[in-house]
């Protein structure tokens, strides 16, 4: 049975980078791929695990952003925000991205479609596909 949704305070840390784990991931690096879909079939914040409202934020590099399709799992603005705020500075892959960025795109939206990938797609993740823009930004975070 998964853990209590926790205060973003109350996150355990990554041994290795010292900053918190989500709730959609194993380590800072990786997210869970059992908790993907917990999160949007649930309607739960991939940071924290409770339950969501709206506005609902999602994370990803500015291709996800171009490309309407996020790996990494719904999350309240504030709890969003906050990982942002925790994770500068550190120059290593993390949430599930293939490599470090340093521009990360910070989208809010009233709604999202979960997407499985087909068997003919290359990239076999599935996709959160906001359904309503509500806003769109980039945060430049320095690296190293």
């Amino acid at each position: 049975m998964d853990p209590d949704p926790k205060p973003f305070a109350e996150l355990a840390l990554d041994p290795e980078l010292a900053v918190p784990v989500p709730f959609a991931c194993s380590s800072a690096r990786e997210v869970d791929p059992r908790r993907v879909p917990q999160c949007a079939l649930s309607r739960v914040c991939g940071i924290c695990g409770a339950g969501l409202g709206r506005p609902i934020a999602f994370l990803g590099s500015p291709d996800e952003a171009a490309r309407n399709a996020f790996h990494f799992p719904p999350a309240h603005v504030n709890c969003a925000e906050s990982l942002l705020a925790a994770y500068a500075g550190v120059d290593q892959a993390v949430l599930g991205q293939p490599e470090p960025l340093r521009d990360w795109a910070l989208v809010t939206t009233a709604g999202f479609e979960f997407v499985r990938a087909g068997s003919e797609q290359v990239d076999r993740r599935p996709t959160f596909q906001p359904n309503s823009l509500l806003s769109e930004r980039r945060v430049v975070r320095p690296l190293g």
